[in-house]
């Protein structure tokens, strides 16, 4: 995977002060791995996602991220949601919505409802946490699957 020095900065930056709490946080992620259903010759499975999430002790949160979709057009997701975390064990659900803009030109119409070059978009993901990292499998759709990691700070 490639990213640029500045990314790459960032990324050493915070994890160098990454402490994990049971509060309030922030959390920066990356994808990893991702996974069409459906593989097409011009599908891009390398992402590149930035993201940062503040999460709440309620378990309310928002964020957002930059990425390459599927077919390699630099794209955003803004988003609110929720977290819900077990009590007994590190294992955790998440399901955000939003707002999903990116998909320009033959590939507009590859997401529902993406009439004015921005659509709503519904994530649920399934994660684990433990000592200030996170990895979480998200659900795209029936397009495919991503596996992100992150740093709670």
């Amino acid at each position: 995977m490639r990213y640029t020095l500045p990314t790459t900065l960032l990324l050493s930056l915070l994890a160098t002060s990454a402490v994990a709490t049971e509060h309030d946080y922030w959390q920066v992620q990356t994808s990893v791995y991702t996974r069409h259903y459906n593989p097409e010759p011009d599908h891009n499975n390398h992402q590149r996602l930035i993201g940062l999430e503040r999460g709440y002790a309620s378990g309310n949160l928002w964020g957002g991220a930059v990425f390459r979709n599927s077919f390699d057009q630099s794209s955003q997701y803004a988003y609110v949601g929720r977290r819900f975390e077990s009590d007994n064990h590190p294992f955790y659900a998440k399901l955000t919505g939003g707002l999903l803009h990116g998909y320009r030109g033959e590939y507009r119409d590859k997401i529902p409802l993406n009439h004015l070059g921005v659509a709503p978009a519904i994530i649920p993901s399934l994660g684990v946490q433990g000592h200030g990292m996170a990895a979480e499998l998200v659900l795209l759709g029936n397009a495919a699957l991503m596996v992100n990691l992150g740093l709670r700070l």
